[in-house]
This record gives structure tokens, C-alpha cells and sequence, in this order.
């Protein structure tokens, strides 16, 4: 895959090998229970994994992140008595593909509003009508999750959304529209919906906009940001071993030294290795309370889960474009060349600062958290 990755990026295609030997090793059911089909790996494995694998081929890892966000919250589901997403766990586990179809321009509520019209079909379910932005996948889904806002009546607000509709049942166009600087194997398209149908047995909740406790959302928030944050962590992990690789290979004309052997580089090493060591004791002690939760009441830190994924997504973003903008620094200018896997991460670990939570955004959270909500 660490291969593959050069050359769709080169040619701005599709992960389609990678995807099919992922398939075959039963990974895109690792965390779907073992009673339901799957490999039975937990949320702290999976996050472990997805790391292994960005550090091979960060935008496959990416795309694939968004499938096994909808794997986690059905899991996140299963283990504390809801099985409204069981009928997801065993599909995953049957090979089909999970879309995540949530992102919309200018939209900067994410799960608490939608500018995506859903209008009931009389019978239980929705039509969907709207733009979905970096929707990964998009040339592999074949259930993909939406979100949208239900027309309200006089004076009121509609409820939000959140169903699935299947590739098969039409009613959508994916853009031929993804040419960007990094991460471009994810062909994360821009997808409009006009007319998609979720039947009444795939509409999975009917909420308010705005904040809620409710356990499916819960359930996203917390697999999105963890499982994200384990992407980028992987990234660095990559760029760490690159920058260790240039400094025993690279000597100093003034020297005639390995540039291992120089303080300065010697020190950015050390302080990139710091960085990592407190990013994964941040992912592993998060995931590590998320797992025991369902089962131990004492570790479920209910509105907490917020503050502490949306912090981990922010802290973990902002260290990895650090660590790979100091693995440059020590590996010098052949980097720059497009051809160089360093040049390439350099360009794919940018990408985190535009997924959710934002900086903006996961400072609110936490100063609510502190402070309170914002007056009228």
C-alpha cells in the first residue's frame, strides 16, 4: 500500500486495490462484534490499526476512517443495549461499504443543524435534498449516512435527520470534482442529493437541532474524533521514522558527520519523539475509558465526551503538521520534490485542520464546558 499510495496520489485516483485487499482481510469488519459477524476488535485496537495503516497510505486510511466511523457508533450502540444499528454491523461484516454524508458548505453547526432539506415520503421515511461536501468514497459507498432538516410547520423547527440511503436506490450525483493538494486517493466527491430515499427502517433518529445527549449522536461525535485523530497520529508516526532514517543517512560537508550526530538535529528528533509519545497517551487513555464505559457506569463522562474527543481532534491535528514540518526541517530540501513520500504527507497532514471539530470550534466547546453556555 505504502507503494500504491505515490501513484494515486501522482494521478489523483481512487484506492480501489487497497480497498479490495482490505476487504479480503476482513477489516472493514475488525470492529463489528464477534457475535454479529466481525472481527471483535475494540475502539482502542482500531484506532491502533488505523494509525498503522495512515502510516502506510494516509489517504486510504482517511477514506476508510469514514466507514469505520459508522462501524464504532454502531458498536458504540450495541454495547449499551441499542441495537437500532445492529442491521449496520452485520452488513459491514456481509462487505458492504459505509459512506459518511454529513459535511455541507458553510454549514459550521455539523450534527446540530443541516442546510440538506429531508421531506417525509407519507410512509415513515425521507427524501433527501442537498449538497454534501468531502464525502470519501465516494467511487465505493454502498450505504452512505445522511443528515438532513425536516421542513417545520408555522412558527416551528423541523426535526433533524439521520438515516441512510443505499447507492442502488438512486436519487444522487457524485461530482467528478476532487483535485486537491493532498489526501487525494480519498476521492472524498461532492455529492448531491436530490431525491435520495431512506425508508422508515433506515431513518435511525428524529431529533431537535442543536445540542443533545442522545447516544447516537454521542456515538458519531466520539468515533469521528478519535478515530480521526488516530489517522493523523499515524501520519506523524511515519514522518518520525523518516526523519530518523535521513538523519543516520545525511552527512554534513562541514563535518563530515552523520547529521545524527548533529545537537540541533539531534534535539528536533527528540522533541518530535516527546510529541508523539503525549499523542498516543492521549489516544489511548480516551479510547481505553470509551471501551470500558459501556460496561463501567463510573467512566461515562456523558457531555464530557465532547470536550475530550474535540480536544483530542485538535491537539493531535496541530501535532502532527508540527512533527511533519519538523521532519522536513532534518531531511532538507530533497522533500520538496513531488516525488518524496515526505513531500506528500506534508500536503495529506494539512488536511486535518479543515475535518470538525475545528480550533474554533473545539475551544467553544470547552469554555462552555468551564463557563457555561453564552448568554441570550
Amino acid at each position: 500500500m505504502r507503494d500504491r499510495a505515490g501513484e494515486y496520489d501522482r494521478d489523483n485516483a481512487f484506492f480501489a486495490e487497497d480497498l479490495a485487499d482490505l476487504q479480503a482481510a476482513g477489516y472493514l469488519a475488525a470492529m463489528v462484534p464477534a457475535g454479529l459477524g466481525g472481527g471483535g476488535r475494540t475502539l482502542r485496537e482500531t484506532a491502533r490499526e488505523q494509525a498503522r495503516l495512515a502510516a502506510h497510505a494516509p489517504a486510504t486510511a482517511l477514506a476508510v476512517n469514514m466507514h469505520q466511523v459508522w462501524v464504532g457508533v454502531g458498536r458504540y450502540l450495541h454495547e449499551r443495549g441499542d441495537s437500532s444499528l445492529d442491521w449496520l454491523l452485520r452488513e459491514a461484516a456481509a462487505g458492504e461499504v459505509f459512506g459518511f454524508g454529513y459535511s455541507e458548505p458553510g454549514n459550521d453547526l455539523v450534527l446540530l443543524g443541516s442546510r440538506t432539506e429531508a421531506r417525509p415520503d407519507g410512509a415513515g421515511g425521507f427524501t433527501f435534498h442537498g449538497r454534501k461536501i468531502f464525502t470519501s468514497n465516494s467511487p465505493a459507498w454502498t450505504r452512505l449516512g445522511v443528515l438532513g432538516l425536516e421542513p417545520g410547520g408555522k412558527g416551528s423547527e423541523g426535526r433533524l435527520v439521520h438515516a441512510f440511503v443505499t447507492r442502488d436506490g438512486g436519487g444522487f450525483e457524485i461530482l467528478d470534482d476532487w483535485d486537491t493538494i493532498g489526501m487525494r486517493a480519498s476521492q472524498s466527491r461532492t455529492t448531491v442529493l436530490d431525491g435520495a430515499h431512506a425508508p422508515a427502517a433506515r431513518v435511525m433518529r428524529l431529533l431537535p437541532p442543536g445540542p443533545t445527549l442522545d447516544p447516537y449522536v454521542l456515538g458519531i461525535f466520539t468515533s469521528f474524533e478519535v478515530l480521526l485523530s488516530a489517522v493523523y497520529a499515524g501520519i506523524a508516526d511515519r514522518a518520525l521514522e523518516l526523519a530518523v532514517d535521513a538523519a543516520r543517512k545525511r552527512t554534513s560537508m562541514k563535518t563530515g558527520r552523520a547529521r545524527a550526530q548533529d545537537p540541533d538535529v539531534r534535539r528536533r528528533i527528540a522533541a518530535m519523539a516527546l510529541t508523539q509519545d503525549s499523542t498516543w497517551l492521549q489516544i489511548d487513555g480516551i479510547t481505553q475509558d470509551l471501551d470500558a464505559s459501556a460496561a463501567d457506569p463510573a467512566l461515562d463522562r456523558g457531555a464530557g465526551w465532547f470536550r475530550a474527543t474535540a480536544g483530542l481532534k485538535v491537539r493531535v491535528t496541530e501535532a502532527a503538521r508540527e512533527v511533519v514540518d519538523q521532519a522536513i526541517r532534518v531531511s532538507g530540501g530533497a522533500t520538496y520534490f513531488n516525488g518524496a513520500e515526505l513531500g506528500r504527507l506534508y500536503r495529506d497532514v494539512l488536511a486535518g485542520i479543515f475535518h470538525p471539530s475545528s480550533d474554533d470550534s473545539a475551544h467553544a466547546t470547552v469554555a462552555q464546558s468551564l463557563l457555561g453556555p453564552l448568554d441570550d
